[in-house]
């Protein structure tokens, strides 16, 4: 695969107040070494419990979030190397759709505006070119141009997700990172606002990366998958294998907690998977894999050496025992 995006070895962490005058400050974890590309056309799905990083991940990507290291090379660019002015230039190919439509349009401004608004930062067409693609936008997601004169109280939830998805097209991206788009809306609305985001994806050949905690929303939209557990990828594989047969303990974890998949024996599924305890501290992580204390597979080498992200099939799986469950 041609990689649009090609992510190396990112790392994030976050510096904490020092516990006394003297002594070291210490840092959070918040990813460890990711790595991962994206094609052109397909969407990855970033997956996993809350605090495993998988939103810190995408917005370091796209240069939100300051990373400690690594490379996030976009179209041939390295986006952590860009001198500001060139990244500026470069954040009309990469554009974000926030989790809360409630909260991420601004209330004192009518709709026009808020769409046009990355057309007039990034100086692209005049105020009558702005004006027309706002209308044509407003179209493509079910809108009619009329609503363009309304402020966002004056829509519905799912009509304001709309209105985020045509702000986040103005400028033609390439990559769309899509924060949890449609956790915050009614589940009847959910399925309209993705069948309208995997419609243009195929129409416009966007680039996803698709950041969300609903497995089943993740099997509905995306290509790929990677599951992240405390900063790092676990298990990365295309989504019908991922689903159909899971390798690593943590991702049969997830699948059997996801009451709204269908789950078969004969399909390489066993449910449940019972896990216990809590994540170890970012803070802290421990020596070998992360997951290991709360692993009802865990042998002695899982808790003194860190398993890599090796193949497996077409599959990558950081587990020193996988298999199916």
């Amino acid at each position: 695969m041609s990689a649009l995006l090609d992510v190396r070895d990112l790392t994030v962490r976050f510096a904490l107040p020092r516990p006394s005058l003297f002594a070291p400050r210490p840092h959070l974890e918040a990813v460890r070494g990711v790595s991962f590309r994206l094609g052109a056309g397909r969407a990855l799905g970033l997956v996993g419990e809350s605090g495993s990083g998988k939103t810190t991940t995408a917005m370091a990507t796209i240069r939100l979030v300051p990373a400690a290291g690594g490379s996030v090379r976009f179209d041939g660019d390295d986006l952590l190397q860009l001198a500001p002015e060139a990244m500026r230039r470069r954040r009309r190919d990469l554009q974000l759709i926030f989790q809360d439509p409630y909260s991420s349009l601004n209330p004192r401004t009518r709709v026009e505006e808020i769409v046009r608004e990355p057309m007039e930062l990034m100086e692209m067409g005049t105020p009558q070119e702005q004006r027309e693609r706002a209308r044509e936008l407003f179209t493509l997601v079910g809108l009619r141009p009329d609503q363009l004169a309304l402020f966002p109280h004056q829509f519905s939830g799912g009509q304001r997700q709309r209105i985020s998805i045509a702000r986040a097209l103005t400028t033609n991206p390439r990559l769309l990172v899509c924060d949890e788009p449609v956790s915050a809306l009614d589940v009847a609305i959910q399925a309209q606002i993705l069948n309208l985001l995997a419609r243009l994806k195929d129409e416009f050949g966007l680039a996803y990366l698709f950041i969300s905690h609903d497995l089943g929303v993740v099997r509905h939209v995306c290509d790929d998958v990677a599951v992240m557990y405390l900063g790092k990828i676990v298990e990365m594989a295309p989504r019908a294998r991922l689903f159909d047969a899971p390798q690593h303990p943590y991702t049969q974890a997830l699948l059997s907690a996801a009451p709204s998949l269908a789950r078969r024996k004969s399909r390489g599924y066993v449910r449940p998977l019972k896990v216990s305890g809590d994540p170890p501290s970012p803070i802290a992580p421990p020596p070998g894999c992360a997951f290991a204390e709360r692993c009802p597979r865990a042998r002695a080498p899982c808790r003194s050496t860190e398993p890599p992200l090796d193949p497996l099939g077409d599959s990558r799986v950081a587990c020193h025992f996988p298999g199916p469950a």
